[in-house]
C-alpha cells in the first residue's frame, strides 16, 4: 500500500462504518448471478478486515444484512444465510490469530438458529481479544433500532427506573445496539449510490461521508486507506468555525 506512509496515524478516525453495496451488480456485469458477487464480497471484506487492523482502526462497522433483506428473493436470502454461517465458522481462526474481537447489532433474533449459534460461539471464542472491534451489523437498520430503544424506555418508564424528564440523549444512547461503540467518524459506502440507506442514522451525525465507484468485490485496503486520507484532509469542525477550532489547537512549547 504505497499511500500508507501518507496516513497520519496521529489521525486516524477510530470507528469507521461501511455500508458493503454492488455486489449483485458486480455479479451481473460479469454475466453470474447475484450470490456470485457475495461469495466474491467476503474476500473483500476479509482484505478490509486485515487492512483496517494493520493501520490501526479502533472499530469497524459492516453493513452485512439489513431488516429490508429478508424482502429479497428466497434463493438469495437463503443463500447468504448459508454464505454467513460458513464464513463465521472459517473466520474466527484468523480472528484470533489477528487479536480481532468480533461483535453483532441488529434484531439478532431474526438469523436463523444455525446463524445464531455460530455467531454466539464465535463472538464468545474471539472475547478476550484486545486489537481491531469488528462490528457485524445483521437484520439491522435503524428506524428498528430507535423503535426498539423507545420500546425499552417506555417499559423501564412504566416500570418506574426511568423519569421521562430525565431521558438525555446520553440516556436515550445507553438504550441503542451501539452502547459500547463510540460513533463513527468515517462513513464509506461502496457501489456508486449516494444514499445511507437506513444505517447507523442517529450515530453518522457527524460522520464523515465518503462514496466510491468501487463495488464492493473491488475494494481493497488500498480504497480503505484512500477513504482514510480524503477523511484526514477535511476539517471536521462539529457545528463551529474554522476560526474557533484553530484558537482551540494547543500551541506548541
Amino acid at each position: 500500500m504505497e499511500q500508507l506512509d501518507k496516513v497520519d496515524k496521529n489521525r486516524l478516525p477510530r470507528h469507521i462504518a461501511i455500508i458493503m453495496d454492488g455486489n449483485g451488480r458486480w455479479a451481473q456485469e460479469k454475466g453470474q448471478d447475484r450470490l456470485f458477487g457475495h461469495f466474491h464480497g467476503v474476500e473483500s471484506v476479509r482484505n478490509v478486515v486485515e487492512g483496517a487492523s494493520e493501520i490501526g482502526i479502533e472499530y469497524l462497522t459492516l453493513y452485512t444484512f439489513s431488516t429490508e433483506n429478508w424482502d429479497r428473493p428466497a434463493y438469495e436470502v437463503t443463500g447468504l444465510m448459508e454464505l454467513l454461517v460458513d464464513t463465521i465458522k472459517n473466520e474466527v481462526p484468523v480472528l484470533n490469530k489477528n487479536n480481532i474481537r468480533l461483535h453483532v447489532i441488529g434484531d439478532f433474533q431474526m438469523l436463523p438458529a444455525i446463524a445464531r449459534n455460530e455467531l454466539r460461539d464465535a463472538i464468545n471464542e474471539t472475547g478476550r481479544n484486545t486489537g481491531l472491534n469488528l462490528i457485524l451489523a445483521l437484520s439491522y437498520s435503524s428506524r428498528w433500532e430507535v423503535v426498539n430503544a423507545v420500546k425499552n424506555i417506555a417499559y423501564d418508564v412504566k416500570a418506574g427506573t426511568v423519569e421521562p424528564g430525565a431521558i438525555t440523549q446520553e440516556i436515550f444512547q445507553q438504550y441503542l445496539t451501539t452502547v459500547c461503540f463510540p460513533d463513527p467518524e468515517l462513513m464509506i459506502r461502496t457501489g456508486g449510490e449516494f444514499r445511507v440507506s437506513n444505517f447507523l442514522l442517529y450515530q453518522i451525525a457527524y460522520s464523515e461521508l465518503y462514496f466510491t465507484e468501487a463495488r464492493w468485490p473491488d475494494f481493497r485496503k488500498e480504497n480503505l486507506v484512500q477513504a482514510i486520507l480524503d477523511y484526514q484532509a477535511r476539517e471536521r469542525r462539529f457545528g463551529k468555525i474554522s476560526a474557533q477550532l484553530q484558537q482551540e489547537e494547543p500551541v506548541a512549547h
